[in-house]
């Protein structure tokens, strides 16, 4: 795998990770409600007029096309566990943008899917 195709997995599962961050503060801007139908209109206006919701989406529509471009140069075995770097990224940033806990078991975690996607990588 070369620097742009790196470069391409790099910057898709970016966004995406950027997606679920984006999505998770609309989340806690909308806060907890039920699944009913009398909440589908309120709700659903509340979610299509919140901007980090819409810039979620946004990040996820872009991350698409992104990764079907990286599917385009580089073998799917290679290149999907690369989306394991989106959780090393999504807990980084959950832990400092929202306060989640990191804790020794989760570190514990993320240093094996990152030795995982090094593995894969190298092959």
């Amino acid at each position: 795998m070369n620097a742009v195709e790196f470069s391409l997995i790099l910057f898709g599962v970016t966004l995406n990770a950027v997606a679920q961050l984006l999505l998770k503060a609309g989340a806690r801007h909308v806060g907890h409600f039920a699944f009913t139908w009398e909440n589908a209109l309120p709700i659903g206006t509340q979610m299509l007029t919140s901007l980090p919701i819409l810039g979620g989406l946004t990040c996820y529509v872009t991350s698409v096309v992104v990764w079907i471009m990286a599917l385009s140069r580089v073998d799917v075995s290679i290149a999907y566990p690369m989306l394991s770097i989106g959780y090393v990224i999504n807990a980084l940033l959950a832990w400092w943008l929202f306060g989640e806990a990191v804790t020794a078991q989760r570190i514990a975690g993320i240093t094996i899917i990152i030795i995982g996607v090094v593995v894969v990588a190298r092959s």
